[in-house]
């Protein structure tokens, strides 16, 4: 199987273009806020967030791409990746993806380092003593939060899911994940009243086997058709066209039966080589729009299988508001200036993001394997993490 380098690499700088252009929308963003109500003691917290943030995301995610350098040289060497696949194809997607999945967890890290260091040096006892309140206080951390969530949620709603497909495809061919690419017993309504049935269907043939489709008016059976393979159309201008192979078609009017049979049909069943096979990760590779369109498409053919499309779409959205309650509880918990400096503080935050990765991870299994309505199950960390910030403002010093 060969790589098509070309248009992957093409992917990938659309992903680092859309980089660029998310970055500089948050420039052109900060030079409109200037002029109005952000004073020089925003901006300097401003830029001591923002600052402590890409510089705790740098710190980590190269790191985490020597780990993975590693872990996975033995891989890229046994199926000779080309370094510039490597390069852009896998790690221009990689460090975004990444990024942004604990974006979080350096939120939270970056408000307590920078936090802390402020009241170390009494800057957060002069601003307090000069008549800010800490609400006041508060101002420049949640226009930072906006910013970076904002951001956050821009990449994971459309520009990570594209650079995913390329990093999915990556990883299939030079790290030897294999794919799901057949199904078995596949069930699904794809018109109304009209549900499908395949035994077995195969992605790489585009062809199913077992094939029945049977037709309901007024909840009684009209029409009932079986086809020993069924083939999808991938050179057709239009969808849905379907062949079947050795088909019977059984015709019911009351209590007479219309049988025709054939050894070849073109036929339009509304359903598509995507509607049949899930592989993993699948809903990470989709942008919000398409999600949204999937789900209701999905939830229109019966689908059973639609909940972790759900809980990911519902997840970006929660994940950016994340950041807003992960910050005040490090600016609450590391304003104080106390003996022993910021270790203390920073285990504590390190202990409470690893709690919300794990709440989330919780949450989304039982949302997918328990019936848990997949929107609570992605607000549910915030929803438990909002009362602990709420208890830590109370406590923070005024």
């Amino acid at each position: 199987m060969k790589y098509s380098n070309i248009k992957k690499h093409r992917k990938a700088l659309k992903v680092g273009r859309g980089l660029r252009k998310a970055f500089r929308r948050l420039g052109t963003l900060l030079k409109k806020l200037k002029p109005s109500f952000i004073k020089r003691l925003d901006w300097y917290i401003i830029k001591k967030f923002i600052g402590t943030y890409l510089f705790s995301i740098l710190l980590i995610i190269a790191i985490a791409i020597v780990f993975d350098i590693n872990q996975y040289l033995d891989s890229f060497i046994k199926y000779k990746a080309p370094l510039k696949a490597i390069v852009f194809d896998y790690y221009m997607n990689f460090v975004p993806y990444y990024a942004n999945l604990f974006s979080a967890l350096f939120v939270f890290i970056a408000v307590i380092f920078f936090t802390s260091k402020l009241a170390g040096n009494s800057e957060i006892i002069a601003m307090l003593a000069s008549g800010v309140s800490f609400r006041r206080l508060m101002r420049p951390y949640m226009i930072s939060c906006v910013l970076i969530s904002l951001l956050s949620y821009y990449l994971s709603a459309y520009v990570i899911p594209q650079g995913t497909v390329v990093r999915q495809n990556f990883e299939t061919i030079y790290k030897n994940k294999k794919k799901t690419t057949a199904a078995e017993n596949v069930q699904l309504q794809v018109g109304q009243g009209v549900i499908a049935y395949i035994q077995h269907y195969d992605n790489t043939m585009k062809r199913g086997y077992g094939f029945s489709l049977d037709k309901f008016e007024n909840k009684k059976l009209v029409s009932h058709m079986t086809a020993q393979e069924i083939q999808y159309d991938t050179i057709s201008d239009t969808k849905f066209q379907w062949r079947a192979v050795n088909w019977k078609i059984r015709e019911l009017k009351g209590l007479r039966e219309h049988i025709t049979s054939g050894m070849k049909k073109d036929t339009v069943i509304m359903m598509e080589p995507a509607d049949l096979v899930y592989s993993k990760g699948q809903q990470e590779t989709l942008t919000s729009p398409e999600l949204r369109d999937f789900i209701s498409k999905q939830i229109g053919r019966g689908s059973s299988n639609v909940v972790r499309y759900q809980v990911e779409y519902h997840k970006r959205i929660a994940m950016s508001f994340a950041s807003f309650i992960l910050t005040i509880i490090g600016a609450s918990l590391s304003s104080r200036k106390r003996k022993g400096g910021m270790g203390l503080y920073l285990g504590i935050g390190l202990a409470l993001s690893a709690l919300y990765i794990l709440l989330q991870a919780i949450s989304s299994t039982f949302a997918v394997n328990a019936n848990f309505p997949p929107m609570i199950a992605a607000w549910m960390p915030n929803i438990i993490f909002a009362v602990v910030a709420y208890f830590c403002y109370r406590q923070a010093p005024n």
